[in-house]
């Protein structure tokens, strides 16, 4: 596979089109100057909504604003994204960014003064506005958080500081994205080269074990280094998330994160509980694991390798997208055309080069369309990416194609679904496609790889994130120490403590993930994990009701709560059903995987 230097060579099809946004960056500063105008009309509406027809005046304009700023602020985000480094990009984002602040400062009013409403007033309102009606359920539903909203003038103080607030979260990806420089490792030839995130990604599952620690030791070094950095940054992450939830007066971060999907605590609870009371299975994995390898001692860097030998597989990413279409050709030949349009039409930007943003994303625009980040490495696990992204995208696809803008944004609990879905047939087709034995036993160690690194890991990860803001809540002390020792504790719980043997890099694994910087995300990954293999298995099994139920929850948006959008699937996350499923499939996997090893 060819290494990139610059972003110009790679191939125009590989980039992505950003004039589907704005044909040139002065049509940004058009919108941009419009919206900096619009925000203060929104602003002058203060004290001046006090009947039917001014209210609906204010939400269409609000919405107007709202559709024209996602496009100001994806254009400069995804700008960023394909060079961190870039300090004219980094402007447009940081004025993207305080545009949105005053948006934010200029709405602040609006809530406060919605609650203070009656509720039959605002039903009289709508009554007499016939467009009322398209804002109605959002409106009602506004009053599920009147004892969560402060006082305007204290609205309009947190929207003044929201950018403070969220610098934990800008610091950290900077120095993760832009900062951090992980070193040199030695290559097949015995020359140094710098190691790369796509690189490790390569290192970690090669077969010379000298070359996984090399790389591991590599990779982990940055962050041990600004282990105090990191950690006063992610505190600071933390301790804002309780600071808000008492503002506010929920009972606690975690219940506030669940608010809004409104999401029982007992969902959140009850995946962990479930998952370490059947956590034995994956104990088993690691002991085959060990047993494979021949190892006397199991360490983190042989957790990624391969069991099967002698496969040796490159998928060039037009194979690879090839490869996806046809595997989810279980959900049908509209889902299929339209994905295979997003290659041809630049939706996606597929190859690492210097600078760019880590790590894969899927962007849903509203009245343009998604747009997917890759950093495709021509393997097996980018093939994976590549159909987990485009799930993603079709999701936002079919939601902003049969939805109202006020609806076509799906939940963060939902999205998982889509992704994991696709992933999931894939693998099913990979299986049935193949009648080479090792590729057999490789794509089965695959799939519980995966399992463990969606599920498994996320839930670990989730309570991980509810034990130091239950910290922070109690105001013990957060540095790295502290995270070091929840981490290592959870680490060792989860894998078995007397399965590995834990390096002093273990302790640091909280350090380098993201998303603890989007509190309480994580374990949505797990939900959907085992959404999605329920509704995958229906599927295959040619249930064409579960299809065409699926089919219409990835054109639903946000119409519903998502435990009730999921529920029309046939899947109830508020019993543990779900869950336990997912885990009694993984250790049927664990089984036959340890059978087919023996």
């Amino acid at each position: 596979m060819k290494t990139y230097q610059s972003r110009q060579e790679v191939p125009e099809k590989e980039r992505w089109d950003l004039t589907d946004i704005y044909e040139s960056k002065s049509d940004w500063e058009q919108d941009y100057s419009r919206i900096g105008k619009m925000a203060e009309e929104l602003n002058s509406f203060d004290g001046r909504l006090s009947e039917a027809f001014g209210l609906y005046s204010y939400l269409c304009k609000s919405e107007e604003l709202s559709l024209l700023y996602r496009k100001v602020y994806a254009y400069a985000m995804l700008q960023v994204d394909c060079d961190t480094r870039e300090a004219a990009t980094q402007a447009l984002l940081d004025r993207a960014s305080q545009l949105g602040q005053k948006i934010t400062a200029a709405n602040s009013f609006f809530m406060p003064y919605l609650l203070s409403l009656e509720e039959e007033t605002l039903k009289s309102y709508i009554a007499e506005v016939e467009g009322l009606k398209y804002f109605e359920e959002e409106l009602l539903d506004s009053y599920r958080y009147k004892e969560h909203v402060l006082r305007k003038d204290q609205e309009e103080i947190l929207s003044q500081i929201g950018e403070a607030l969220s610098a934990p979260q800008k610091t950290f990806g900077m120095l993760n994205n832009a900062d951090i420089k992980f070193g040199d490792v030695t290559d097949e030839y015995g020359k140094k080269i710098e190691l790369t995130r796509g690189l490790y990604s390569k290192l970690i599952e090669h077969e010379d074990r000298g070359k996984r620690k090399e790389a591991y030791k590599a990779y982990y070094k940055p962050y041990i280094q600004m282990k105090n950095t990191i950690a006063s940054t992610l505190s600071a992450a933390v301790k804002n998330n309780v600071l808000l939830s008492k503002m506010r007066n929920y009972p606690s971060a975690i219940e506030k994160s669940l608010f809004s999907d409104k999401v029982p605590l007992q969902v959140y609870e009850n995946l962990i509980k479930a998952t370490k009371e059947n956590v034995d299975p994956m104990h088993k994995y690691l002991d085959v694991r060990k047993k494979t390898l021949g190892l006397e001692e199991l360490r983190q860097y042989d957790l990624s390798v391969p069991l099967v030998k002698g496969i040796k597989q490159e998928i060039a990413y037009d194979e690879a997208y090839e490869t996806m279409i046809n595997a989810l050709k279980p959900l049908g030949k509209d889902y299929t055309d339209t994905l295979s349009g997003f290659k041809e039409k630049r939706y996606i930007d597929v190859r690492e080069t210097p600078g760019k943003r880590t790590g894969a994303y899927n962007l849903g625009i509203y009245g343009v369309h998604p747009y997917i980040l890759l950093n495709h490495q021509d393997d097996l696990d980018s093939l994976f990416t590549l159909a987990h992204e485009c799930g993603h995208a079709m999701h936002s696809y079919y939601s902003s194609k049969h939805q109202p803008q006020i609806t076509a944004g799906y939940s963060i609990f939902v999205a998982e679904v889509a992704s994991t879905v696709n992933e999931i047939l894939l693998i099913h087709y990979l299986l049935n496609t193949t009648d080479n034995k090792l590729m057999k036993k490789h794509l089965l160690n695959h799939f519980i790889d995966g399992f463990k690194g969606t599920f498994f890991t996320q839930v670990m990860f989730a309570e991980f994130e509810k034990t130091v803001h239950e910290k922070a809540a109690e105001g013990e002390p957060l540095h790295a120490e502290a995270f070091n020792s929840i981490y290592e504790n959870l680490f060792k719980e989860y894998n078995g403590s007397g399965l590995l043997v834990l390096d002093e890099e273990v302790k640091y694994g909280w350090s380098r993930i993201p998303h603890f910087y989007r509190p309480f995300y994580v374990y949505k990954y797990a939900t959907g994990y085992a959404s999605a293999l329920h509704i995958a298995d229906r599927i295959l099994s040619g249930d064409q009701g579960t299809l065409n139920s699926y089919l219409e929850f990835l054109k639903s948006g946000s119409s519903d709560y998502p435990l009730e959008l999921l529920r029309k699937t046939g899947v109830d996350l508020t019993t543990p059903e779900p869950i336990q499923g997912a885990l009694a499939i993984f250790g049927g996997l664990v089984d036959e995987f340890a059978l087919v090893m023996d």
